[in-house]
């Protein structure tokens, strides 16, 4: 037999991470849009740079998130 009840404390990880990803998610798409405006100049490769990190690590952590949602649910 499976589990019966859904892990609370899973659950609650799992939310913790989505909760951090989406304001992660608007900063990522705020950091773009300003290092595209700034073509001519060289923070353009900085904020892009750390754009890309950010994108990457958002991306993980929603998925991450979802991943811990599910096992806490099945």
């Amino acid at each position: 037999m499976g589990k019966e009840h859904t892990d609370l404390k899973l659950l609650v990880q799992g939310l913790k991470r989505l909760a951090l990803a989406i304001p992660l998610l608007v900063l990522t798409t705020y950091i773009f849009n300003f290092a595209f405006l700034n073509k001519d100049t060289i923070p353009l490769y900085i904020f892009m740079i750390l754009g890309i990190v950010a994108m990457a690590a958002t991306i993980y952590l929603m998925f991450n998130g979802i991943k811990k949602i599910l096992n806490s649910i099945f």
